[in-house]
């Protein structure tokens, strides 16, 4: 992808910032939903039992685990607002207005146990992010603000680009279970949300080392040589290892960050 140099209001924005191989793997993951769907629609009109209801029921079982999800942070994770975390509820509300979007996620800390991670979803028109306590201890303690700003972007970066809908997960729900399929579109998600996140804060790059090193060595990573080596380490087990992993390889993730002229590779 090239530099970008569209305003942040201008609508080719969103465009700009997916990564260009999105659209058509989503398309590829929602025809063999579609055919699985309407395989088991046949199966089941014609009076066989048992996976063809299995199959139809899938649109309930989606929106069953995005609700209890969504329940489990509202009721264990604590609320981010202008008093509870304020800077954090200052990160979201500012990537949401850069990103362009109508309303400002919800946002909640939950507890990370040592595990640094946070994700986005959504249930009914409600979206959110919840991020691992331990990653505010990158923005608190340990006095990096700008990697937990890049983590909240690439969050809100999800939802901004329409990754956390219902009908985006039905309509990818049995791609998903097929080993190197929705894991594919899953990474390219993942880069669109990296676009996202530099745009909203590009230093905050330099944050994504925590995924290598973790929160008290990541400093002591060189970004560059982690990204270099996205043209030396490769091989077959190497691509394997992108293939069925959800998201890119550390190398190949580092590597689209450090150079900005290209896409992020996805296969």
């Amino acid at each position: 992808m090239g530099i970008i140099t569209r305003r942040w209001g201008d609508p080719r924005l969103a465009r700009d910032l997916r990564h260009p191989l999105e659209n058509r793997l989503l398309f590829a993951c929602v025809a063999v939903t579609f055919l699985a769907v309407v395989g088991a629609a046949s199966r089941a009109h014609s009076g066989e039992p048992g996976e063809p209801l299995l199959l139809l029921s899938i649109p309930a079982l989606v929106y069953f685990v995005r609700g209890q999800l969504f329940a489990r942070q509202r009721i264990n994770g604590v609320r981010v607002t202008e008093d509870q975390f304020p800077e954090a509820h200052r990160m979201v509300a500012e990537a949401a207005a850069v990103f362009n979007m109508r309303r400002v996620p919800e946002a909640y800390v939950v507890l990370g146990n040592g595990v640094l991670n946070a994700f986005a979803s959504g249930h009914g028109s409600r979206r959110y992010v919840a991020i691992n306590s331990d990653l505010f201890e990158v923005g608190g303690r340990l006095a990096d603000p700008d990697a937990l700003r890049f983590v909240i972007g690439h969050e809100v970066g999800h939802i901004a680009a329409g990754h956390t809908s219902f009908l985006r997960h039905f309509g990818i729900s049995v791609a998903n279970v097929i080993p190197g399929v929705g894991s594919t579109l899953s990474r390219a998600q993942e880069y669109t949300a990296d676009n996202h996140a530099h745009l909203y804060c590009p230093g905050g790059a330099q944050g994504l080392r925590l995924f290598v090193a973790g929160k008290y060595l990541y400093t002591s990573v060189d970004f560059d040589a982690v990204a270099e080596r996205a043209h030396t380490d490769t091989g077959f087990f190497v691509l394997l290892v992108n293939l069925l992993s959800s998201h890119p390889v550390n190398t190949f993730r580092f590597a689209a960050l450090a150079d900005r002229s290209r896409p992020g590779r996805v296969l």
